[in-house]
């Protein structure tokens, strides 16, 4: 990976209103001085579904000059804020056909943008709409996506149990039943059921025809198991019956141990064993936002 400078003038923001809130200060290693003397210009961005994140990262916004990223600054999302203002130089903004939202590792020795870019778009007279689908975020917008699970126990030699299980097959192939385009570096998929107790992973993974990181789990049973992601919940057991099944994107590395913000395919967990369950396309969810000059 081209190794990227940090902005020259970086000026921290002085105030914000109840909307909107300040980058935390970068350290570029420029003289107080020479940042004094840099004119700059307010760059306004807002976003919607931009979640929080843990101790572990931050984001950080980069303008793109010169096909090379120039750090706005370091910010972590605020719970009922949308908007952030950055103060970057004019000669950045002037040149800038781009922004890059990236998630950052919270001491972070590394000047360079993370390999987990979120958002990307380009300025026109501007403004640059964000999205995951630019090509410098996750480059897919995801409207073609599908997926479908079932319920079963491979790992266990009971036949009643069926529905301590979860996996994302169709048993008649056995065949993959997720509809899902490869992510790039810095992110994987992974697999959830979700209940009254909180979320618990079922695994990630990158392929959706291969056995996710986790095998089976480590309540399965001693059965082999399918090479497709999923879980047996034999010991303890869990009737998953009334759970949600989730299929999210993660960064790599994680940020907890909770479902990241971007959560593609959800479907209710409603019917017996054996039969394929649908899951629904989740976008309306998805985090996009606006930069502005």
């Amino acid at each position: 990976m081209t190794r990227f400078l940090l902005a020259a003038s970086l000026l921290a923001l002085a105030a914000c209103d109840s909307d909107s809130t300040e980058p935390e200060d970068v350290d570029t290693g420029t003289d107080t001085d020479d940042m004094m003397d840099a004119q700059t210009v307010p760059l306004s961005v807002s976003f919607t579904n931009l979640a929080p994140l843990g101790a572990q990262l931050r984001y950080e916004g980069w303008l793109i000059v010169d096909e090379t990223p120039v750090s706005t600054g370091v910010f972590n999302a605020e719970t009922g804020v949308s908007n952030y203002t950055f103060d970057v130089a004019s000669h950045d903004a002037d040149a800038a056909t781009a922004f890059v939202l990236t998630l950052e590792p919270t001491d972070d020795p590394d000047p360079a943008p993370a390999a987990t870019k979120l958002l990307g778009g380009a300025f026109t007279d501007g403004t640059a709409d964000l999205t995951v689908a630019h090509p410098a975020a996750l480059n897919d917008a995801f409207d073609d996506i599908g997926g479908d699970f079932i319920l079963a126990t491979p790992t266990s030699a009971a036949t009643d149990d069926e529905t301590q299980g979860i996996w994302w097959l169709d048993p008649s192939g056995p065949s993959a039943t997720l509809d899902l385009p490869e992510l790039p570096d810095g992110w994987v998929y992974e697999g959830w059921v979700a209940g009254p107790d909180g979320p618990v992973s079922t695994g990630t993974f990158s392929v959706v025809d291969e056995a996710d990181d986790d095998g089976p789990g480590a309540t399965a049973g001693d059965q082999d198991a399918p090479p497709f992601p999923g879980q047996d919940f034999i010991s303890p057991a869990v009737d998953l019956v009334g759970l949600t099944a989730v299929i999210s994107i993660e960064p790599q590395p994680d940020d907890g141990p909770a479902p990241f913000a971007l959560k593609p395919l959800v479907g209710p967990i409603d019917s017996g064993p054996h039969s394929l369950q649908p899951m629904d396309s989740n976008l309306d969810s998805f985090v996009t936002g606006t930069a502005t000059f």
